[in-house]
């Protein structure tokens, strides 16, 4: 029993002064300044405008408050924030971060300080050195700040519709860092974009701009969304397209249609309907006057008029028409063109002035020929007076 009993008392006489040089080895550690720092692992995320807390702490925990701990970005020589001899130093940190930075000491018995940043702005992104230095002996910890901003005010504007379709265009301003955009349809599919364009203001802010054609049988209902790729966050809007907008193409085509065939009909109603006039006038002369008058010509111009009138409009109509539809089913300028939207305005506007001339010109045509028309017939019955000395007023006479 006496050896048992010395046995145990010599087994914790060792356990116990294991345990003291372990004491004495980490207080040996702590007074020789033997420490590492640690901090966040992952980005710390910053919202513009707003403030952002960084935090880093000694291990194992420890006074901190006779260190120096200083807060710095690419050069040590340049602090963001300095704490050292119980004071922070503002005079010594970059001009940029004078009264933006406060240190909370509130944990400084545990070795752990927060550095504050206030009023974010897109250069404070990147990476902060936290370094806690005891005499000659120092170590450091690397926090990631990403800074980002999210817009919620996004608009879509449209062009006057042309006879292809109607050009959109989405604009957002304000965001950091540059977000994904795309045009999207209401079942959520991706709709390719006619172009995409950005920039930044004076701010460091990216104003994005993406624009989409619809056409005519395309898509009525579409989405401009919008994604912080940091984030993750989400904006978007949407529009619905009446189909009243492009009823107007069909509209027009019908009314164009309808003036070229009512002017063709028009021509060749009044033609015919002269024709008649002219063969019934001309049956009252005999067949050697005409036969001299043909010698003459006369005969021949008194058709001529007629073919002018049959042929010339409706050559016109069809080569106008022609015309128009070339200039709109040849691409010329490409729909991520700035000036496509122009483009097709000046197309529908040609169109418009061309149809309009054409009509001008077919009641002009008919006009003129028919006053030649009366003065023919005044010339023929003055020629038949005088070949037949018959009296007897001929039609148009007193014209």
């Amino acid at each position: 029993m006496g050896s048992i009993g010395s046995g145990v008392m010599g087994a914790t006489e060792v356990l116990t002064s294991y345990c003291v040089v372990l004491c004495l080895l980490q207080m040996v550690a702590l007074s020789s300044g033997h420490f590492t720092v640690i901090g966040s692992q992952r980005p710390i995320l910053a919202t513009l405008g707003g403030n952002v807390e960084l935090n880093c702490q000694l291990s194992p925990p420890q006074q901190a408050q006779h260190m120096e701990i200083r807060w710095f970005r690419n050069r040590y020589t340049q602090p963001v924030h300095l704490y050292r001899n119980g004071k922070n130093l503002h005079g010594e940190t970059m001009s940029k971060y004078v009264e933006r930075t406060e240190l909370l000491t509130d944990a400084f018995n545990e070795g752990k300080v927060i550095l504050r940043i206030l009023n974010v702005t897109v250069d404070d992104g990147g990476a902060y050195h936290c370094v806690f230095k005891d005499g000659e002996f120092y170590e450091e910890h690397i926090t990631e700040v990403k800074v980002t901003a999210t817009s919620s005010d996004i608009q879509i504007l449209m062009h006057t519709p042309n006879i292809k379709g109607v050009m959109l265009e989405c604009h957002s301003g304000g965001w950091f860092p540059q977000p994904h955009m795309e045009w999207r349809n209401s079942k959520g599919e991706v709709i390719q974009a006619t172009s995409k364009f950005h920039s930044q203001d004076k701010n460091k802010l990216f104003n994005m701009s993406m624009v989409l054609f619809i056409e005519a049988s395309s898509h009525r209902n579409v989405i401009c969304y919008f994604q912080n790729l940091v984030t993750h966050q989400e904006q978007s809007i949407n529009i619905v397209l009446s189909g009243e907008l492009f009823s107007w193409k069909i509209v027009w085509i019908m009314i164009l249609s309808t003036i070229s065939f009512v002017m063709i009909d028009f021509c060749m109603t009044y033609c015919v309907q002269q024709q008649l006039i002219h063969e019934e006038s001309l049956s009252t002369v005999d067949n050697d006057q005409c036969e001299s008058d043909q010698s003459e010509g006369t005969c021949y111009k008194r058709n001529y008029p007629w073919i002018i009138i049959a042929v010339v409009p409706i050559i016109s109509v069809f080569a106008i028409i022609g015309v128009m539809l070339f200039l709109h089913l040849e691409q010329r300028v490409s729909i991520s063109d700035s000036l496509f939207s122009l483009y097709n305005s000046w197309l529908t506007d040609i169109s418009m002035i061309l149809g309009f001339l054409l009509s001008i010109f077919i009641v002009t045509t008919i006009a003129k020929s028919s006053l030649f028309n009366k003065k023919w017939c005044i010339g023929l019955c003055i020629h038949m007076k005088e070949a037949e000395a018959t009296g007897g007023p001929c039609e148009g006479e007193e014209l």
